[in-house]
């Protein structure tokens, strides 16, 4: 997904090949971004944007109350098969549309984080559902889960509160009938005893985990590098660009550097919606995008959609709300031509839009006297401080003396800025000229489509600067000034980032994963013993697949398996074998598989308890469980509508 899709790629190949061979010839030799950029714009026609507008089609990213009436009753089939996960991914793309339906999305969503034990994340649903105008008649039923939650975090007085709302509510509710009114009340009434007991014996309520642990490492910065170690110093050469060099011995695990991207793109997966016969469908597979925040990054549970697209999803509104007034407010009507087009045309469009045109106008600028000198010398293999040398005379250089490593400011301090990225390298000369014509005619469509773009992430700009930028886009069907400077930044940005882009993975149990640890449970079989300890491995991986796609009993299957060979190997006392039981009395806990569950839970406090103790946060967690099961029935609370 870095490159654009293969019918862009393979139509582009197409019409490198048509071309005279003389502008083949001439765009083989233009090396700096500027001269492939104006030598291409005049050949992007109106076919080809048409060709990219029929294939971004595929990739559709607005609001459809269809859809998101789909996604519920697939989330719905999920959650009544306990696959409590797949739910919430499924509700989760549900209220990425605009739906009449959306308080009954999120309140579906917060059954499922319930069920999945996200009781903060479930208590931030609830609210989301009644701001979305949750209707009346359910409303004892989610007031209820609300409590629930309250009472597992330790927020008795809150608990209490919600509790007298409830039964106002009933009180109230003249509509209710006689089974269903005693029903809500033997709940109260069990709430209120769990309440009771937990403000006579409160259990320590263990942190969170999300909090941060303190770093403990020593950590010298470097003096002349923010955010690096004073382990290493900045070179440049005309070869490997700017690179960190070591200045003494370095340890092994030492932490080098820590600095956040200047931006990042969630690389999307696979297809959202797929368009290929007459009758649309929508895919319900799991993809990166609903997994993981779109602008920091952090695992999803509780996704905040954008308001404008289906595509885009959020941690939480202030990342929603920074995203949209840093970049997503021009990206959002682009959305399914980004996908089209690949992360690279993404992050390339994205830079631009963090820096604002006034900072890419001035280092473009800045850099039209440069680059051919530049290109040269490092064709040549001539580093850039001799060619600053033997340049020093010519006019129109700046009288101030330029920082001997590019991209760092004035006083020789790398800072990470716009300026650090706008001067690595893009070893331009090195790019075939086929892949820069692909390259050059994805950058020209995203301008193309900016003409017809409101532009207001520029706001930051002043009002003059803004004003003029607007009004070229406006009033051209060319490429304006201001737009051909984008442009030329952003095929600057896309070639470096063939060697100079970094990625973030995160290993995912899925479909796939459990087919290959099937496959390497048999090839086990075949040459290892029944009690290998890697034939366990391979069942507690398999448990964790099964687990994250909300098939429990499967799960509780592999654990099981797992168990046994870990007894014979350590012994059905031992600290290992305690550890495993836990994991499984989760499963079973998060699967409602009541008697099995006690059971397991009974085991694993006794085995835990002695090798660490009853104030163990395994061993209050077992007995947080046990109490919760203990309560039953609740599936008349946390079914779906």
């Amino acid at each position: 997904m870095d490159l654009p899709a293969e019918k862009w790629k393979a139509y582009a190949r197409r019409r490198w090949a048509s071309l005279e061979p003389g502008l083949r010839e001439q765009l083989s030799l233009a090396v700096p971004p500027r001269d492939t950029f104006l030598l291409c714009l005049p050949l992007f026609q109106a076919a080809d944007e048409e060709f990219l507008r029929r294939l971004a089609l595929r990739n559709g990213v607005g609001k459809d109350p269809r859809a998101a009436l789909f996604y519920k009753q697939e989330g719905n089939k999920r959650f009544q098969e306990r696959e409590y996960a797949a739910a919430r991914v499924l509700y989760s793309k549900a209220v990425s549309h605009n739906s009449p339906e959306m308080s009954l999305c999120y309140a579906n969503r917060s059954a499922a984080l319930f069920h999945l034990g996200q009781f903060e994340d479930c208590l931030e649903d609830i609210d989301r559902a009644q701001a979305q105008g949750y209707p009346d008649r359910l409303q004892p039923k989610i007031l209820l889960r609300k409590t629930e939650c309250l009472l597992l975090l330790g927020r008795l007085q809150e608990a209490a509160g919600v509790i007298s709302k409830v039964e106002s509510k009933i009180a109230m509710d003249q509509s209710l009938t006689s089974t269903t009114r005693q029903i809500l009340l033997r709940k109260i009434s069990q709430l209120k005893v769990k309440a009771h007991e937990k403000e006579s014996s409160p259990l320590s309520v263990p942190e969170a985990l999300s909090k941060t642990q303190k770093d403990l490492e020593f950590w010298e910065e470097n003096g002349k590098i923010s955010s690096a170690s004073s382990s290493v110093s900045l070179n440049f050469n005309s070869c490997k660009g700017r690179h960190l060099v070591a200045t003494k011995d370095i340890l092994p695990g030492e932490n080098l550097v820590k600095e956040e991207a200047f931006v990042s793109v969630l690389s999307p997966g696979k297809g959202l919606l797929l368009q290929d016969s007459a009758e649309t469908t929508w895919d319900t597979r799991v993809t990166n995008g609903d997994l993981h925040c779109h602008r920091c990054l952090k695992q999803l549970l509780a996704s905040v959609p954008c308001g404008g697209c289906s595509y885009a999803k959020y941690c939480s509104k202030k990342c929603a709300q920074l995203a949209w007034e840093h970049y997503h407010s021009t990206e959002c009507p682009l959305g399914a031509l980004l996908l089209t087009l690949g992360v690279f045309s993404h992050v390339a469009l994205r830079t631009v839009l963090v820096a604002g045109f006034a900072e890419v106008s001035s280092l473009v600028k800045q850099f039209h006297g440069d680059d051919k000198e530049l290109y040269k010398a490092e064709a040549r293999g001539k580093s850039l401080d001799e060619t600053r040398d033997s340049t020093a005379g010519m006019e129109g250089l700046s009288e101030k003396p330029k920082p001997l490593i590019p991209g760092c400011e004035d006083d020789g301090q790398y800072q990470g800025s716009y300026q650090a990225v706008f001067n690595l390298l893009t070893h331009a000369e090195k790019h075939s000229p086929e892949h820069k014509f692909l390259c050059s005619l994805s950058i020209i469509a995203i301008c193309k489509k900016l003409l017809n773009t409101d532009l207001t992430i520029f706001s930051q700009e002043s009002c003059e600067s803004q004003s003029k930028l607007k009004a070229h886009v406006k009033l051209s069907a060319e490429l304006s000034p201001e737009l051909k400077i984008l442009g030329e930044a952003m095929l600057r940005h896309m070639l470096q980032l063939q060697c100079n882009a970094q990625a973030v993975t995160a290993i995912r149990e899925s479909d796939q994963a459990v087919e290959l640890l099937m496959r390497c449970r048999m090839d086990a079989e075949n040459f290892l013993s029944a009690e290998h300890m890697l034939v366990g491995e391979i069942e507690d991986h398999l448990a964790q697949g099964y687990a994250t796609l909300g098939k429990w009993q499967e799960a509780a299957k592999h654990l099981q398996r797992s168990i046994q060979i870990v007894e014979t190997r350590h012994g059905p006392s031992s600290v290992e074998t305690g550890h495993e039981l836990f994991k499984l009395a989760q499963v079973l806990f998060n699967g409602f598989a009541v008697s099995e569950a006690l059971c397991t839970i009974q085991r694993a406090e006794t085995v835990l308890s002695v090798h660490c103790g009853p104030q163990n946060a395994q061993v209050q967690e077992l007995q947080e469980m046990r109490a919760c099961l203990l309560e039953l029935p609740r599936n008349l609370l946390h079914r779906v509508e």
